[in-house]
């Protein structure tokens, strides 16, 4: 197998798990009455998994997913460089949308399936990422 084949099946692979996670989470997020607003939003500042509203906060949410322990929960992933990140894509988006006035938080579903493929937690954490 050469070694760019490799990568791309790992990349693959990976994509794919995290698609798992996002339509976990969406599905989780509408069950406890979020309203899904959109799903993979890019922009200059960078991408959020889910916007949504949750009663008349807009939630910007980031889905992380992870397979195993090898590289930490999903809630390790969240380095200050990531939160920085989804500040600035909230922010953006709330500018672009006329909606800046507007109450609004950052959310992180944590999702973590076993190694052979079997959901382990799914959790919703509200305001995971301070905007201040």
């Amino acid at each position: 197998m050469s070694a760019v084949w490799r990568c791309n099946l790992v990349k693959t692979i990976r994509q794919s798990l995290g698609k798992a996670g996002e339509q976990l989470a969406a599905e989780k997020l509408i069950s406890l009455g979020y309203g899904i607003a959109t799903r993979n939003y890019r922009c200059t500042a960078g991408e959020i998994d889910i916007v949504a509203r949750h009663k008349q906060v807009w939630v910007f949410v980031e889905v992380r997913t992870r397979r195993g322990t090898k590289f930490g929960t999903p809630e390790d992933s969240i380095t200050a460089r990531k939160q920085a990140h989804m500040i600035a894509a909230a922010e953006f988006y709330l500018d672009a949308n006329n909606l800046s006035m507007l109450p609004w938080r950052l959310d992180l579903v944590a999702v973590e399936f076993s190694t052979q493929g079997q959901l382990l937690r799914l959790d919703v954490i509200p305001d995971a990422v301070s905007a201040n």
